[in-house]
């Protein structure tokens, strides 16, 4: 019989709950309510417009919430900023990867030493997930492919050993199987105890590394649920179409 410390739901890393969220006067969110736990994968699918990428700027600070309540590891944060949220081990992978396009790999690596973490810890977690970055390390970073750059990217915020991983729509202009390979380190990062929440278009992609989906539209989560469990209607109306066979799930 378990005890009751393994049979108890783990606290979730980043939890909204009735989120309302508004640029000026114009409410985007109304009323968002998600639970990451740690280990786990939420990807937040759905419509250009539908509030993806604002439910990440709640999460990482970079927008206050006007209603309801933000929490990280139990504790409400609506106030806290982005600098407090980053200490606390919430890490974001913008849009558009957010490197530094005139320095080398390993230049831009060096930066996140300015947390305490050693040049050498740095380069040793990012090469080890990303061999190719090792190949690159005096390469000017603008000068890689975009799917190098997106390790980069990648590399540096894993530097930091988040609690939390928010990734906004990281398969942005990529090949596919550059995404798959993305994807794939994913899957790893969550087993290893991270809770990640993504923003994705590339719905397939998605599915076959989250553990629930949410479907996001006008503001809205409109469902969630398993990636086996997702409804056809809404994977029609709100994905751009049927997504056929759900995909395996990629595994560490």
């Amino acid at each position: 019989m378990p005890s009751p410390e393994t049979s108890l739901p783990s606290m979730p890393v980043i939890e909204l709950r009735a989120v309302h969220a508004a640029y000026g006067r114009i409410e985007v969110l109304h009323g968002v309510d998600l639970a990451v736990p740690a280990g786990s994968v939420l990807a937040l699918l759905g419509p250009n417009g539908a509030g993806k990428s604002t439910v990440l700027k709640v999460a990482s600070g970079r927008l206050a919430p006007s209603r309801g309540c933000f929490h990280v590891l139990g504790r409400h944060a609506n106030e806290f900023s982005s600098d407090r949220l980053a200490r606390a081990g919430i890490c974001t992978i913008p849009e558009g990867r957010a490197i530094f396009p005139n320095l080398t790999v390993s230049e831009n690596l060096r930066m996140m030493t300015y947390a305490g973490t050693s040049r050498r810890e740095v380069e040793d977690i990012a090469f080890a997930r990303f061999p190719r970055l090792a190949e690159r390390r005096k390469q000017i970073a603008g000068t890689m492919s975009g799917g190098e750059q997106q390790m980069l990217a990648m590399a540096r915020a894993l530097s930091a050993e988040p609690a939390a991983l928010l990734l906004d729509e990281i398969s942005m202009g990529l090949a596919p199987l550059i995404v798959a390979e993305l994807y794939d380190v994913v899957g790893q990062i969550a087993a290893e105890g991270v809770a990640i929440l993504l923003t994705e278009q590339f719905a397939q992609a998605a599915l076959g590394v989250a553990d629930r989906v949410g479907v996001m539209t006008q503001g809205r989560i409109v469902t969630t649920c398993a990636p086996d469990e997702l409804p056809d209607d809404l994977a029609a109306t709100y994905l751009g179409g049927g997504l056929g066979a759900t995909p395996e799930r990629v595994h560490a």
